[in-house]
């Protein structure tokens, strides 16, 4: 998920939290004030996070190498554009689980309990 991705989830969260408590946007509300007066918290990112990995211990769970390869890992047959490459599913997951390699991600996926807890703790 790249930063400017991140920062219009944010915005759309906001947005829907104004439009509940009809908040003008000519009215002078921090977005702290707005978060206060719904007692929420930003939690529309963290649910995206959290699904997101969900999905990758799906899919580790369910056997089939080629949907990995294809989905998680970006191996698409063909050429690939100039340029920085993209953030993947998995450096996005690497990166909110604070795990360094892929290997040590795709070992407690097995274990859905295990995976459930990894999945909770995420940053």
């Amino acid at each position: 998920m790249k930063e400017d991705l991140r920062k219009r989830v944010e915005a759309f969260e906001m947005w829907a939290y104004r439009r509940m408590l009809s908040i003008s946007w000519i009215d002078k509300v921090t977005n702290d004030q707005v978060v206060r007066r719904v007692q929420q918290k930003w939690e529309l990112l963290q649910t995206i996070k959290q699904r997101k990995v969900g999905y990758l211990g799906h899919i580790i769970r369910h056997d089939r190498n080629e949907l990995l390869q294809l989905i998680m890992m970006g191996k698409v047959t063909g050429k690939r554009r100039v340029g920085r490459r993209k953030k993947s599913w998995l450096r996005n997951i690497r990166d909110w689980t604070e795990i360094a390699s892929a290997a040590q991600l795709f070992r407690p996926a097995r274990d859905r309990e295990e995976y459930a807890k990894l999945t909770a703790n995420l940053r």
